[in-house]
């Protein structure tokens, strides 16, 4: 059985949506951050670079939560099979990992990159329910998960872009998401 490797308060908490909504069965692994077990050597052979997410997969191990939704699509048959579409998912998942949740969480950058990333953000989402249209994929996992913390980590309101504050709505009323992000 596939184990994830995370806690309260990380990353981990977004690929257990992702497990969730796929419905695959896992074991959920505890790391104890502050008691340092993510430097343990049981852990860093699962992570040589000791941070969580993570997950054994039999006999497989990966690490970074964008590498392992993917990773998960992929063997679920959770990827578009086109490759246009199967780019767009790449690209959301990387969005959010690489540059929309750097530029949110420092502070020194946070304003300008809210104009500059939740104002063409918002004027899509006024279009369409999901990334992808009218299809839910790994890809709102990703970046849905972020939108959802930031009000609750960095207090952002959405009130200036509502299309957003309505997609995290839409996203919070998934059963898999309400028992796992909905939780935190």
């Amino acid at each position: 059985m596939l184990k994830l490797y995370g806690g309260p308060g990380t990353r981990g908490t977004i690929v257990q949506w992702y497990l969730e909504e796929l419905g695959v069965p896992y074991e959920s692994v505890a790391v104890n951050l502050r008691a340092g077990e993510q430097q343990q050597p049981e852990f860093l052979a699962i992570n040589p670079m000791g941070k969580v997410p993570a997950i054994a997969d039999g006999d497989f191990k990966l690490w970074e939560s964008g590498a392992i939704l993917l990773y998960l699509a992929e063997k679920h048959g959770d990827l578009p099979e086109d490759l246009e579409t199967r780019s767009q998912v790449l690209q959301w998942v990387m969005f959010a990992n690489a540059t929309l949740g750097p530029a949110i969480v420092g502070e020194a950058s946070r304003d300008r990159a809210m104009t500059q990333l939740f104002g063409p953000l918002n004027q899509m989402l006024e279009q369409q329910p999901f990334l992808l249209g009218d299809r839910f994929s790994v890809a709102d996992v990703a970046l849905g998960a972020l939108l959802a913390f930031f009000p609750i980590m960095l207090k952002i309101d959405y009130s200036d872009y509502p299309a957003i504050g309505n997609y995290v709505k839409r996203l919070s009323e998934r059963p898999a998401f309400a028992n796992t992000v909905g939780k935190r």
